[in-house]
């Protein structure tokens, strides 16, 4: 190795080891759990749940297991239909084209179409979690 490499290399392994060695800043809780993988499928959250004008309005949290962190659906009380869906943060497109897909369906055909739709081995999905916060309503 000739000296030029040596030196490179060395003031690399240095800088690595100094930055190895510097405190990290921490990401927000609520964004990053601690132990992301003891998260389970089950474990979203419905933040707010109100019924207004023959529409109810559902904020959830889906499990720290999908990359989704808030989804918000609204119901027509009367036909049990979709009638708007977001999610927040998650793959963009996915999460629009699912959205515009939903709307105008049953409540009960999301969610046998959803329920169990792998992402990864995460053992769960953004729309896994949405068919399994549409059947915790009991409708």
């Amino acid at each position: 190795m000739d000296r030029r490499n040596f030196l490179r290399l060395s003031a690399l392994a240095t800088g690595a080891a100094a930055l190895s060695q510097a405190p990290l800043a921490a990401a927000p809780r609520d964004e990053f759990p601690e132990n992301k993988s003891a998260a389970t499928p089950e474990s979203w959250t419905i933040v707010s749940d109100e019924t207004s004008g023959g529409v109810r309005s559902i904020e959830a949290i889906p499990s720290a297991k999908v990359c989704s962190t808030k989804v918000e659906i609204e119901i027509n009380t009367k036909d049990r239909t979709i009638k708007d869906l977001h999610f927040t943060r998650g793959c963009a497109g996915n999460a629009k084209g699912l959205g515009l897909l939903a709307r105008g369906m049953k409540v009960s055909d999301v969610v046998a179409r959803l329920r169990g739709v792998p992402c990864g081995r995460r053992g769960t999905s953004c729309p896994d979690q949405l068919a399994r916060i549409l059947e915790s309503l009991k409708w």
